[in-house]
């Protein structure tokens, strides 16, 4: 039995001792860090050895000397990470009454995914920050390592799963502002739906490459509720739908608009995908329905593979 069906019928508690049996689940057995080789800078060049790996070989510098020089580099003490989670209504959706590990919702998603980043970091005694933003910046936390930051960062997120939703956020605005806050190289997670529903999707594009700023290296969780906002599965009679940021309202049949609803968000979704492509993001969709193993397994295998 995997460790999801173990815990899935249990309501969330301690979210550091959650984290650390997540963590256990699918972290046993792998030999390296999913991280190790991202702290890494170039120091100097020197001359290439017949029989080196060619890897490193600089080319650039060949066509110019005619000489073959490979690079050397070497590994900072510590990785430097900092979480951002959007805390907008939006991220409250679908509405749980009691949150399991096997039922969350996007925000409860993020929190339990973030707990359990948390905890591979302290295992490799990297330091970590925290910003969390809804219709304010609500919470900051620079990049530390000590074990007291750690559990003020774990108490943040077990009370975002108690959160009230909050209004309307303007994303772009906020990332703008980390962005400025963060200036050493830092491996950045940021959860969002990235739905918004006042700003044109080039803001958030910008600031999405805004955060690329000083070298970081950026991964994009992007939380949505599949069946729902992806697929507008919902019964065919009359039913009002009520945006939970703005508090707009239609009554509507939803077969009526549910070819129309589906081309036009999943053209969104691929536009996001092709952008993060674009600015060295790692896009990662995650629909809250898959589980917090699954996705996290298949984002920190496929990251492995890289190294």
């Amino acid at each position: 039995m995997s460790l999801e069906n173990q815990l899935q019928q249990n309501a969330l508690g301690n979210i550091e001792i959650l984290a650390k049996q997540v963590v256990e689940g699918f972290i046993t057995g792998m030999h390296k860090s999913p991280f190790h080789g991202f702290s890494v800078e170039f120091s100097e060049h020197k001359l290439y050895n017949n029989g080196e790996s060619t890897r490193h070989i600089d080319w650039k510098l060949f066509a110019k000397t005619e000489k073959l020089y490979t690079k050397k580099y070497e590994e900072e003490t510590n990785l430097r990470c900092h979480i951002i989670i959007d805390n907008s209504a939006s991220m409250h959706y679908p509405v749980v009454k009691k949150q399991t590990f096997g039922h969350l919702n996007k925000i409860g998603f993020a929190a339990v995914a973030a707990a359990s980043l948390s905890e591979i970091l302290k295992r490799q005694r990297d330091a970590i920050g925290l910003s969390i933003y809804s219709d304010s910046y609500e919470y900051y936390a620079p990049e530390k390592g000590s074990d007291r930051h750690r559990k003020i960062i774990l108490h943040q997120l077990e009370q975002l799963l108690h959160s009230d939703p909050k209004s309307t956020t303007e994303t772009y605005l906020f990332l703008h502002e980390i962005a400025e806050k963060i200036h050493r190289r830092s491996l950045i997670f940021l959860f969002t739906d990235m739905f918004q529903t006042t700003t044109d999707k080039e803001a958030l594009f910008d600031a999405l490459r805004h955060l690329k700023y000083n070298k970081h290296e950026v991964v994009l969780f992007h939380t949505y509720d599949k069946q729902h906002e992806l697929d507008f599965d919902f019964e065919n009679s009359p039913k009002k739908f009520v945006d939970v940021e703005t508090g707009d309202a239609l009554n509507i049949y939803s077969s009526n608009i549910k070819e129309a609803y589906q081309k036009s968000v999943t053209n969104y979704f691929n536009e996001l995908k092709t952008k993060c492509l674009q600015y060295q993001i790692d896009y990662v969709p995650v629909n809250s329905n898959d589980g917090l193993e699954t996705v996290l397994t298949s984002y920190l295998i496929s990251r492995r593979k890289f190294l």
